[in-house]
């Protein structure tokens, strides 16, 4: 069933877990995140980044299947935006029927990060849509970006606390996007997280935390940030990292033989759909088979 933002993450506040949102590239990423919701009876969050993946496949396209697959599922699933760069964007997947979606001003002075979020949250209303933000840097691009330097990447990059609900204040959003130590993509090393900045965010802005950059993390990590706070999760790279490892695997086992396209899909469908069932159980506390 399709649900907004909005109310999905009331879901995780009510048991104290956090969504898994899984960034999907392909009809078989798709069916892996609807089928691993099901098997566990989980709600779920199904996004696509059209500034990252617009490459592989446009919003267009992928979107309208996202929509069938979430409409028809047994399991509440949102159907997001991930890091919306402009309110073209924006608007693009809220006419395709997307219930949540994400603006990123980050890397904009602050203001114009207001700016920008302001008529994102308007236009979504509109739609009945709900609206994700981002204050703080999640990763060395955009904090370098952002106008900071390689010697301050860091600490200095993590969300203010004070900063954020001004933000949350000044904008009305429903959930918001902050940097507590994790990064985009594959880590180069480990992340120092500060859990106890997500409470303090939580308590001044009243609004759900959503962590990017999620792959990478211990099992134990996660429970951390989620006893501390955070709502939504965002869950790719790594996840297609395994399935490419799966299918090198078959590949390599079937040797001289033939390898069909569709097996490689299927392989790969079947690795993800894996992977999600683990992260899903370990962000919502469940045990596994």
């Amino acid at each position: 069933m399709l649900v907004t933002l909005k109310s999905i993450l009331r879901l995780a506040e009510a048991d104290n877990k956090a969504i898994a949102a899984f960034n999907v590239t392909t009809l078989e990423g798709i069916r892996a995140v609807i089928a691993a919701a099901e098997e566990t009876g989980q709600p779920v969050i199904l996004q696509f980044a059209n500034a990252a993946h617009s490459g592989y496949i446009s919003l267009h396209e992928i979107g309208q299947i996202m929509l069938l697959y979430a409409d028809e599922a047994k399991v509440p699933v949102c159907v997001h935006l991930d890091h919306g760069a402009n309110l073209e964007e924006v608007h693009e997947a809220l006419e395709l029927g997307f219930t949540s979606v994400m603006i990123d001003g980050s890397a904009l002075p602050y203001e114009k990060n207001v700016a920008v979020t302001d008529a994102t949250v308007e236009l979504a209303q509109g739609f009945g849509a709900s609206v994700e933000a981002e204050i703080g840097s999640m990763g060395r691009e955009e904090f370098l970006s952002a106008g900071g330097s390689e010697a301050d990447l860091g600490e200095s990059s993590y969300t203010d606390p004070d900063q954020a609900a001004r933000f949350v204040k000044d904008t009305g959003i429903d959930a918001l996007a902050c940097s507590f130590g994790t990064v985009h993509g594959i880590y180069l090393k480990a992340p120092k997280l500060d859990v106890d900045r997500i409470k303090v965010i939580l308590e001044k802005t009243g609004k759900p935390v959503v962590m990017h950059g999620g792959s990478g993390l211990s099992d134990e990590d996660f429970r951390r940030c989620i006893q501390n706070g955070v709502r939504k999760i965002n869950f790719y790279t790594y996840a297609a990292k395994f399935a490419g490892d799966a299918v090198r695997e078959h590949v390599s086992e079937a040797g001289d033989g033939n390898v069909y396209f569709h097996d490689i899909a299927t392989w790969g469908m079947e690795s993800m759909k894996k992977t999600y069932i683990h992260t899903i159980s370990v962000f919502s506390n469940l045990k596994e088979n």
